[in-house]
Order: C-alpha cells, then structure tokens, then sequence
C-alpha cells in the first residue's frame, strides 16, 4: 500500500523559513481565520505558500455545534477563502463556541453525544458543506468535561452516524483520543489500549486525515497544548489506526512553545517512517 502524504501546521514563527528552505513535505495546515483578511501580507504569504505546497485549511470558529447557528460572516469568510486557495481539504472541530445572540466563548466547547445534538450537527454540518461546494472534515474534541446525558451515543458511533447522515468525514486527531482516556483516570498504556478501541469503533472509510501533537501532563490533568513532540503512546495509537485505517493524510501539530522548522520536519519524517511500515 502506498504510504499517505505527511505534512506539518504552518505557523507565524516558520513563514519566512518555510518559503525561503522549502522542504520536502506533502501539504501544510493553516488555521483558517488567520487568513480571513481580503488583503495584508497574510493573505498574500498564504497566496505564496500555494505555489508550494498544497493547502489544508483548518478552522476553529466554526462552531458547528452550536445551538443559536452557524454565524453567516464566519461561513461567508471561509467560503472567500477556499475559493482563493482551492485547499485540499477543509476541516473544523466537533464543538460548539456560540450561543444566544452570538456571544463566542473562544475556546471549543465540548458537544453532547445524543440525538439532538447529533441532528444539530447535521444540518449544520450540510449547510457548510452546500455553501462551499466540498466535503467537511469534522475533528474529536479533547474535552475536560462532558455532558452527562442517559441517551448518549458512544463517541464514534456518533462519527459513524454523523458522516452517513451529512457526507462529512472525520478528521481523526490520536492525541486528543489519549488526552481523554488519560483524564478518566487511564494510564498510559491503558489510555492507549482506550484510544485503540475507539479507532476500531470507527468505520474506516470515513477517516480523511489524522493529526499528531504532544500534549502536556500537569498535577491531576493533560492538557492537549500540542507544545512538545508525539509521545510514545501516541505513536502506538497513530500505527493502530494506519492499520486499521489505511495510510491517510497525517499532520503534525505544534502551536505553543512552537520549536525551529528542524524540529517538525524531524517529526514528520517519524510518521512518514510510520506510515511506509
């Protein structure tokens, strides 16, 4: 089988090195609400970039979940820019950040699992993907607390369930699945073998890329700050779910204490390694 393409989450601090040494990579990732602006040096950089290297566009304020509605600005901004970059792929987060009169909390807020938040999230889910004419990736939350519902769905059957009913795929991030298992209590072989069973849970099909990042253990939490590299047991999770998978497009992350471009080029040579095995 063919490995998968490898890329990496270009950030402000690798802009200029990233263009000037160009290497050897798949795609790149950018946040997209970094690039809303119609004009600026961003934009243009972005522009640039494409010439490159093919574009993943990765939102954070979509807010899918959200019970007041997708915000109309927001969804006509991304729509303005997947027509100016053409990305490879489009993808935002299984949370919700809105609610009332359209107050954003900033921050991705966990989503319940049960029918009514599943049936929210495919309407809004369709809306996006009719204005933008493509497939939406939607990725699993790391969540530090949860909805406490009796008619709750397992968390991948309610991917399985949301793919079928809005065409949408998932945008599988292992370290999130880990960070979770480790805040129910798990250590970190058995938060592995959890995340492990959630992938196998999963329909394989509807799997369009995978993230990898370093989370961060501090007293009685993990906190997913994607600031350091892959850990081990992330890895192990990353390899059972190219298995189980197949060799989809995979990302490394890395957003604070964010390193030279040396260091995340070195970790994407270690799951391209991963992958061709």
């Amino acid at each position: 089988m063919k490995p998968g393409p490898v890329g990496i989450g270009w950030r402000e601090p690798h802009y200029r090195a990233l263009l000037a040494e160009r290497p050897p990579l798949d795609f790149i990732e950018v946040h997209s609400e970094n690039f809303f602006a119609e004009g600026g040096a961003a934009p243009a950089l972005l522009l640039q970039a494409r010439e490159q290297y093919p574009v993943s566009l990765h939102g954070v304020g979509l807010s899918l979940g959200s019970a007041c509605g997708l915000d109309p600005w927001h969804l006509q901004r991304l729509a303005a820019l997947v027509e100016r970059v053409q990305p490879l792929r489009v993808s935002d987060h299984a949370s919700f950040a809105r609610v009332g009169s359209g107050l954003h909390a900033n921050d991705l807020l966990p989503i319940g699992f049960d029918d009514a938040s599943l049936s929210l999230m495919v309407r809004h889910v369709q809306q996006v993907q009719e204005r933008l004419g493509r497939q939406l990736l939607v990725e699993n939350l790391s969540a530090y607390l949860a909805w406490d519902r009796d008619d709750a769905r397992a968390e991948p059957e309610f991917f399985n369930e949301l793919a079928r009913r809005s065409g949408c795929g998932l945008l599988l991030d292992v370290n999130n699945l880990v960070v979770n298992a480790r805040n129910r209590g798990a250590d970190r072989a058995a938060a592995a073998d959890a995340a492990c069973a959630w992938i196998d849970a999963l329909r394989p099909a509807i799997v369009g890329e995978i993230h990898l990042a370093g989370h961060a253990e501090l007293p009685g939490i993990v906190i997913d700050d994607h600031g350091s590299r892959v850990s081990a047991e992330v890895w192990r999770v990353y390899a059972h779910a190219l298995r189980r998978c197949g060799p989809a497009p995979s990302l490394i992350e890395w957003d604070t204490e964010v390193p030279g471009l040396e260091l995340l080029l070195d970790e994407a040579a270690l799951a391209r390694e991963r992958m061709a095995a």
